[in-house]
């Protein structure tokens, strides 16, 4: 899901390891003639370390190159693609019933765990705006455009309802509206949905809101039907709606505006389900540890084939690769717990953290898998590991570029070394050296399913895609993924969730020695960054507790 935030170039140095403000303040001024130099042409941080490959995770991965089914999250992604799912909804339980019942076929014995339900399990089966009455011109349906109708929209009366339209500008602010009378009117604006919705229906009685809003990077102008879609707050007192429209029906319905008074005809035909939440749970039991888990993890919801039935299509594959791998005698039963999670995003994680705070202790590590399918070549978006928080998410480093969802303010708290990020990485890296296959990292930006797990002390990672220009918008379809991308990301988490669920004291040795040859290349790569010695320090510190975290592999 990932809400876009505009990315900052350069943040503020926090302290880390104790360095004093004054410290860090001094080193801004070096960072900023580094980040204007380096930024003309930077060398991203991605050494060979596939190259450091331990030899069994070489084994696991030749293992499940061969029996990760691109056809089964394909057929996953295009399933659940036209359905716009929202927890409790029909579409969700649909979704993951479908992904349920190739669980149950192949041996493995899903269940669903439910809990109360922050939403309200909207649905809806029409939503029109038409330029004058009831046979006028469509701007906007589902039909055409799958998602302009928001979330939380109520029905009008059956066959719909003219309103007057109302060109509010942006909609943001009381300006907006000084000498415009919008009471029980449909509001025209550019500003984003919900806050025009807030203005324009709670604060001055409008009937419903239109809004404009999309990103730049949608590139609406090589792309006029492209939308947003979005959600208004619930509130069964107004019973109002909202429309996310293209640049195509903005301009018709401001062209209409510009020769006189305009009408609008809306009808709308939505429902609120109110079932409970519920997280679809696989499990491959481990055989000597069984307390101790790997998490993978993709959430249902959202309306878009890329975002992100693509992760749960991919999540599936990499599932019953490892599990069939384990019943043909390919590989033996892991010593850990492999748990996969099909949930409603961050609550679904959220409540299995909380069901059993012990448990959660008792994770190495999780992976999430949100937007792991993009045609690349299409949708401009490049595969990302999104890394456990390092010193990366500190310090921003011309040699680790944000994604453009954004950096954020990052505690340093969390940033703990482990051993997740490098061997995940490696195992990337060895299937690229196969393949092609474009791998990039960014750091630590939080918004998914790892967050949740990061917050609770697990190393936890992101597998995703970014920027994807249909990010969000009707024109996330099925076909803009790729069952090669799926396929490279399920053998990939596989062979690092294998691997973890299965390693031992025989292991250390050899993570160390990947460990080792990360660590060396980090510190050239800040060397070469300008020196600044905090930093150094701050890698240095973090890759001390990477080698500790060995110490979990010890039986």
């Amino acid at each position: 899901m990932r809400t876009v935030r505009t990315v900052r170039t350069v943040r503020t140095v926090r302290t880390v390891l104790g360095v004093s403000t004054v410290l860090v303040q001094k080193c801004i001024g070096v960072l900023l003639i580094s980040a204007t130099l380096s930024a003309q042409a930077p060398t991203l941080h991605l050494p060979a370390l596939d190259r450091s490959l331990p030899g069994r995770v070489e084994a696991i991965y030749q293992g499940l190159a061969t029996g990760v089914d691109p056809v089964v999250a394909m057929e996953t992604a295009r399933m659940m693609a036209p359905l716009w799912r929202l927890a409790g909804n029909p579409a969700f339980e649909q979704s993951q019933q479908f992904i349920f019942d190739r669980l149950q076929a192949a041996g493995l014995a899903p269940r669903y765990e439910t809990f109360a339900n922050a939403g309200m399990g909207w649905e809806h089966r029409r939503g029109t705006v038409r330029l004058g009455g009831a046979e006028g011109e469509v701007l906007l349906s589902r039909e055409a455009h799958r998602v302009a109708l928001a979330i939380n929209s109520f029905s009008t009366p059956a066959g719909g309802a003219a309103f007057r339209l109302v060109d509010a500008g942006t909609g943001l602010g009381a300006a907006s509206y000084e000498g415009r009378d919008v009471t029980g009117a449909v509001v025209l604006a550019t500003g984003g949905l919900s806050p025009v919705w807030q203005q324009a229906v709670r604060a001055r009685g409008a009937a419903g809101v239109i809004s404009t809003e999309v990103a730049a990077y949608t590139r609406p102008g090589e792309t006029p039907d492209v939308l947003q879609w979005g959600s208004i707050p619930y509130d069964e007192s107004l019973r109002s709606f909202g429309f996310k429209a293209t640049p195509q029906a903005g301009r018709r319905l401001r062209e209409a505006l510009a020769n006189g008074a305009v009408t609008v005809h809306v009808e709308v035909d939505s429902t609120f389900h109110r079932r409970p939440n519920r997280t679809l749970v696989a499990e491959i039991p481990g055989a000597t540890r069984p307390g101790e888990r790997v998490v993978l993890a993709a959430h249902v919801q959202e309306p878009g084939a890329n975002d992100n039935a693509s992760g749960c299509g991919t999540l599936l594959a990499s599932a019953l690769a490892i599990h069939d791998a384990i019943r043909r005698g390919v590989f033996a039963p892991p010593a850990r717990t492999i748990t996969f999670l099909w949930v409603d995003e961050i609550r679904g994680s959220e409540q299995w953290v909380k069901a059993d705070p012990a448990r959660v202790t008792q994770v190495l590590a999780m992976l999430s898998l949100d937007m792991t399918g993009e045609d690349t070549a299409t949708t401009g978006g490049t595969f990302l590991i999104e890394k456990s928080p390092d010193p990366s998410a500190l310090w921003d480093r011309p040699s680790d570029p944000h994604s453009e969802w954004g950096a954020s303010k990052v505690d340093p708290a969390l940033v703990r070394g482990s051993f997740l990020n490098d061997l995940h990485l490696a195992v990337a890296l060895r299937r690229a050296r196969d393949t092609g296959w474009a791998v990039r990292t960014n750091p630590y930006e939080g918004g998914s399913d790892h967050t949740v797990f990061t917050r609770a002390g697990v190393p936890a990672l992101l597998n995703w895609h970014f920027t994807d220009r249909y990010y969000h918008t009707n024109l996330d379809t099925i076909d803009k993924t790729s069952p090669a991308e799926m396929q490279h990301v399920a053998i990939v988490v596989g062979t690092t969730a294998y691997y973890l669920a299965s390693a031992g004291g025989g292991d250390v040795a050899d993570l160390r020695r990947l460990l080792d040859a990360a660590r060396d290349a980090r510190l050239e790569t800040e060397k070469a960054n300008t020196a600044i010695p905090e930093i150094i320090e701050a890698w240095r510190k973090w890759y001390t507790e990477a080698v500790a975290s060995l110490g979990r592999f010890q039986i």
